[in-house]
């Protein structure tokens, strides 16, 4: 598929991107390029192809469930303007 200099101009316009004119042909070339790619593969026979979550089916390593910090409410409550039975007070804000 071969792109002209308007048809970039009305990609660049559909984008909101600002294209120097000397600058079109470039984009023009690497956009045709990318369709032809594209093209290609939509060619590709994929029947009988399983689809994969990860390319290497790799499997993601997990750390061990542990607590690793000491509690901290006192101190963070500490802090707040109001609490009770270790929950924080806000102001109703919903009539």
């Amino acid at each position: 598929m071969e792109l002209g200099p308007k048809d970039i101009e009305k990609i660049a316009h559909l984008a909101r991107l600002r294209i120097e004119e000397g600058d079109i042909p470039a984009y023009a070339d690497n956009l045709t390029h990318i369709l032809d790619l594209v093209e290609q593969m939509n060619g590709v026979d994929t029947d009988g192809v399983a689809p994969m979550a990860h390319p290497q089916d790799a499997s993601q390593r997990l750390r061990p469930d542990v607590v690793t910090e000491e509690n901290q409410r006192d101190h963070f409550q500490g802090n707040a303007p109001a609490t009770e039975a270790g929950l924080y007070l806000v102001p109703k804000v919903i009539e």
